[in-house]
């Protein structure tokens, strides 16, 4: 068969498009999107109590839907397009046909992949801030939040550290897949967004079960599974970087949840289910900014702390600490995210290997992208010095950045609506919200629980066989 005189299949399979490089990325892309719709849908949905269900699962998906129109509005341009300003790219739409076939900015791929690929991203973050905000936020606020948020703090964390003239990358900060722009950003904007619209109902508060454990076990499947795209996609080819960030972030993540589970199992005498999720989860955030750029054995190292040091803030620290305990965070994102994103960004700076690094990012240069500890080895103790630095500017950076912008965003909302559900609505959930219900057969399930409450409600300091209320869960 031969082709029209007036087409050019150099137009459609132009010499510089790996296909395979493109075949991977469009695939990476979707087990992340996956991790989004239908993952955090069902984990939100099912983790909650019975009356927040399609609440919870209809923010997430809001929430995808609203930022892949954004995205394609003006937000990918103002993350990864010209410089605009020091710290951001100039806002454009990113549906012109032509750019869209043109060669991305990295990597043998068009414009429209990239763009597809970096959406997923920027969804999953909104919907990971929405897990602090669970219960009581007001859903016509969080239409106006997600927009607002993605586009004036979001754009600039991703520009700032992943854009090649981003003020972070020129300096070289390692974030190989998100660990800051994501994970540490959604878990200060949830932490901070969860102080201003205020906490859950007193009686939500104190009694808050799940209601549905084998579908949150789904949901979190899928985010686990879904995490093969989300580090193994970030090298933009199909390299040996990638497997070895895909198979990394695996042994971390089954570390994590491992080290969770006996740290449940020594201190409070039960294998909790929800815990072991909240360790798969705090393993998957710490590996996230390493993945591709560190050994084997550093990733258990990883594991093993990244189910320690975050389930050590979570059930000690989060009692002692005025903060943490006066905010409602649904889903302890502080915990999870933002403070498993900071020690991921961390051991980063000491765990990296100068090699790897000169595979993931293309470059020769021993000033940049050096871990502290393969700098002390090589003779090279400035620039490991220098490395851990730049990772601990990072976090200041991102912290900052996000308890700026998130409590401008939900002041100026509050100007224009309430952020907080009413009293009436808070007392119902779903049917009062949205009129509909997640189950019709019975009432809240209250009859239905079991005597002995999760140990995953409230977080006291540990002690053996002492009842813990549900605060916040995973």
């Amino acid at each position: 068969m031969s082709l029209p005189s007036n087409l050019n299949p150099d137009e459609a399979s132009p010499p510089w498009l790996n296909k395979g490089d493109n075949s991977w990325q469009l695939t990476a892309a979707t087990l992340v999107g996956l991790q989004s719709v239908p993952g955090l849908v069902i984990l939100y949905g099912s983790i909650v109590k019975k009356k927040w269900a399609v609440n919870s699962a209809f923010m997430a998906l809001y929430a995808f839907a609203a930022v892949l129109v954004c995205w394609v509005g003006w937000g990918y341009r103002m993350s990864f397009g010209d410089k605009f300003i020091h710290f951001l790219g100039m806002p454009n739409v990113s549906l012109d046909a032509q750019y869209l076939i043109e060669q991305a900015f990295l990597g043998y791929l068009p414009n429209a992949t990239m763009i597809y690929f970096q959406f997923v991203f920027a969804a999953i973050t909104l919907i990971l801030v929405a897990g602090a905000l669970l219960g009581r936020m007001n859903f016509l606020a969080w239409m106006l939040f997600v927009p607002l948020w993605l586009t004036f703090s979001y754009t600039i964390t991703a520009y700032s550290i992943w854009c090649p003239e981003g003020w972070l990358s020129k300096k070289g900060i390692i974030d190989y897949s998100g660990g800051y722009v994501i994970h540490l950003s959604s878990g200060v904007a949830g932490f901070t967004a969860a102080y201003w619209v205020g906490p859950r109902t007193t009686k939500d508060k104190e009694r808050f079960p799940p209601n549905n454990i084998l579908l949150m076990l789904a949901g979190a499947g899928l985010l686990w599974m879904g995490w093969t795209g989300f580090n193994g996609g970030d090298p933009y080819t199909v390299s040996t970087d990638a497997s070895l960030a895909v198979l990394n972030t695996h042994v971390c993540t089954a570390t994590s949840l491992l080290t969770w589970l006996m740290l449940d199992i020594i201190f409070f005498g039960k294998p909790s289910v929800i815990g072991a999720t909240q360790g798969m989860i705090t393993g998957l955030v710490c590996i996230t900014p390493a993945a591709g750029v560190v050994q084997g054995w550093a990733a258990i190292l990883m594991g093993m702390m990244s189910g320690s040091i975050p389930w050590y803030t979570m059930m000690v620290l989060h009692k002692k600490i005025g903060l943490l305990k006066q905010v409602d965070d649904t889903m302890a994102v502080f915990h999870t995210h933002a403070v498993a994103g900071s020690l991921g960004g961390i051991l980063t700076g000491l765990f990296a290997v100068p090699k790897l690094n000169r595979l993931f990012y293309l470059v020769d240069n021993w000033q940049h992208y050096i871990g502290f500890f393969y700098g002390l080895h090589t003779g090279h103790t400035t620039a490991g010095f220098k490395q851990l630095g730049i990772q601990l500017l990072g976090i200041v950076f991102v912290v900052l950045l996000n308890i700026f912008t998130t409590s401008v965003i939900c002041l100026l909302i509050r100007l224009i609506i309430p952020l907080r559900l009413a009293e009436d609505e808070l007392q119902t959930g779903d049917d009062a919200i949205h009129g509909e219900e997640a189950y019709a057969l019975w009432g809240d399930g209250e009859k239905y629980e079991s005597k002995l409450n999760s140990i995953y409600e409230e977080f006291p300091p540990p002690s053996k066989g002492g009842e813990v209320q549900m605060n916040q869960m995973a």
